[in-house]
């Protein structure tokens, strides 16, 4: 995120991708959706870890998050603004305000979830970020997050995921948090092509994979909210290695999602498949599409006429067989799913055009135990 202290290959890579970022004196207003006042039945947490990017986008995946703000906390300047803060001169960090709904996600699942998207061995910065404005931090409010974020932390240290290395992820009361400008707000939402080019050169991901692959949650997974259902698969999903993805996917799935494979029309598992339920990424587990938008376009190959939500995917042009085409893949795990073409029924006159492979489907009764509860008022 810091420009200034990049490396020269990072800075040329940026620029031929014509990636600009304003740095103006001032910060520009934060619109009246961008309150940092919490609804009825919602509650607050603020982390820092590093580009406020990426720690942004990861929380906004998670079921049970409302919203979530960057923007900067833990020093005594107010109103700061970015060019300020990474100067390093402001005392803040980088940071993001998390408003979530206790009923369907814990702040202890939050915890757990921030763990396995920062290094938090880190005392200079995170990842190709240096600085102390980009140091890791959960900022507390009142005593039980407080006591919970301790004891997260120590149940950190203590499983040994990350061998001798000390846990320096400071954590310390809340005191003020400063939106971000708003060209910072929803960054990969807004600049996905910008967002993706910043990510795979960080070195967040790789990082992430090599040392979470494999392993199991950090601390005790909560109970979970409602009786008898399971917490969202994919809120801890780490990426991983190449070698895993090997042994756990079969070969048609891991050419699919791995290498932009496409499988033979017709012959594949989802194609005729009319059951309601939703459609989830083989790797990850997150929810992709539903049943309520999928119909027969003929083609051979499971098609809907709309995501389940409007991000729940990502779009990436196509140049690969002498024509542009639009592919779509899935935000957390990155898997290759498919192309999307404009020919599809009303009311969207798109077609997502799906490789079962890359997909796992989840019939409405499993949805509950399988941890999609929140879905199932997509099924009355």
């Amino acid at each position: 995120m810091n420009l200034f202290k990049r490396s020269s290959c990072w800075l040329v890579t940026l620029v031929a991708a014509g990636c600009i970022w304003p740095l103006g004196g001032g910060g520009a207003e934060v619109p009246s959706d961008k309150s940092l006042a919490a609804a009825p039945g919602e509650e607050v947490a603020t982390f820092a870890g590093g580009c406020f990017w990426c720690v942004e986008s990861d929380f906004e995946k998670i079921p049970g998050v409302t919203r979530v703000l960057s923007g900067y906390s833990g020093g005594p300047e107010e109103n700061p603004t970015y060019k300020q803060v990474s100067s390093g001169s402001t005392g803040h960090l980088e940071a993001v305000q998390v408003y979530f709904d206790p009923s369907k996600v814990r702040y202890e699942e939050l915890l757990e979830h921030f763990w396995r998207h920062v290094d938090p061995t880190d005392a200079g910065g995170q990842f190709v970020d240096r600085g102390m404005q980009y140091r890791s931090a959960v900022f507390t409010r009142g005593d039980a997050q407080h006591k919970a974020a301790l004891a997260s932390r120590d149940r950190l240290a203590a499983s040994g995921v990350f061998g001798q290395r000390s846990i320096v992820t400071e954590i310390r009361p809340f005191e003020a948090f400063y939106p971000a400008e708003d060209y910072h707000q929803d960054y990969s939402r807004n600049n996905p092509a910008r967002y993706s080019q910043y990510r795979a050169g960080s070195g967040r991901d790789q990082f992430l994979g090599r040392t979470w692959a494999g392993r199991p949650a950090a601390c005790p997974v909560p109970q979970a909210a409602q009786p008898g259902a399971k917490p969202a698969p994919w809120t801890a999903f780490v990426k991983p290695s190449d070698e895993e993805l090997k042994r756990t996917l079969s070969p048609l799935q891991y050419k699919v999602t791995q290498h932009e494979g496409t499988e033979p029309p017709f012959n594949n598992e989802y194609n005729a498949n009319k059951r309601p339920g939703l459609y989830v990424d083989v790797v990850s587990g997150e929810p992709l599409f539903a049943s309520a938008h999928k119909y027969d376009s003929g083609t051979g190959w499971p098609s809907f006429w709309q995501p389940l939500t409007p991000d729940a995917v990502t779009l990436k042009e196509d140049r690969s067989l002498f024509a542009t085409r639009v592919e779509v893949r899935s935000k957390l795990a990155d898997s290759h799913l498919g192309h999307v073409f404009d020919d599809g029924p009303q009311p969207t006159g798109k077609r997502y055009c799906m490789n079962s492979a890359a997909l796992r489907f989840v019939p409405v009764e499993e949805l509950a135990s399988q941890g999609y509860g929140e879905y199932l008022k997509l099924f009355p």
